[in-house]
């Protein structure tokens, strides 16, 4: 169950911040995601046939329409939390390179899953000005198989745009995952260590399943 409801929750929700040439009020975060969620699915319906053919186009739609939306640096810094301190600048700035490139490879891989699922908004909750995260909660319609429900964070920036950080699962935070994960090999081997593996996964063809 966990692992079919993080491959529809990285589908939907990293599908939902592709823009196609609209422009789209960043404000606002439910908005946002509303506006692009419709966006985002009416791209992957268009861009099938090119994908099929072409899975590596998957690549290209995250990086040139995904990406903005993503607010990569601020996550790689919560991931690296305490081992920051003490760590070369360099180092850091070659670590958010390489998550960077990560988040695009493993984006577009699990639009792969893509099978036009729905998805439902809660109500929105107002925000007071001065609020830097906010949580929206979504639910994933996918018949006849159990429901899913979802809370993406994003968090405001200083010009007032929102970007997403985080999305939690089945109370399961994929940035707080990803920390206990690399968090060993960091204090280990090095954050060098570490941005070399995620550049070599990176580096891997996107491929479709078997079943597909």
């Amino acid at each position: 169950m966990l692992k079919r409801s993080m491959i529809l929750v990285m589908t939907l929700f990293w599908s939902w911040f592709t823009t196609a040439q609209v422009e789209i009020d960043k404000t606002n975060p439910y908005l946002m995601m509303k506006e692009v969620a419709q966006i985002s699915f009416d791209r992957l319906k268009a861009d099938q046939g090119i994908i099929r053919d072409n899975p590596e186009h998957l690549k290209v739609i995250v990086e040139d329409e995904l990406m903005p939306y993503i607010n990569e640096q601020y996550a790689a810094l919560k991931l690296l939390g305490p081992h920051l301190k003490g760590a070369k600048r360099e180092d850091v700035g070659t670590f958010i390179q390489a998550f960077r490139a990560y988040l695009v490879t493993s984006y577009a891989q699990v639009l792969t899953q893509y099978t036009d699922q729905e998805i439902v908004f809660g109500p929105e909750v107002p925000l007071p000005d001065d609020r830097r995260i906010a949580s929206i909660k979504v639910e994933i319609i996918d018949s006849p198989r159990p429901n899913i429900n979802l809370e993406f964070k994003l968090r405001k920036e200083r010009e007032g745009d929102w970007k997403a950080f985080d999305m939690i699962a089945e109370g399961i935070s994929l940035l707080s995952s990803k920390q206990s994960e690399w968090s060993g090999k960091i204090r280990q081997e090095g954050i060098l260590a570490v941005a070399k593996e995620l550049q070599s996964l990176a580096d891997q063809p996107i491929r479709f399943e078997s079943n597909h």
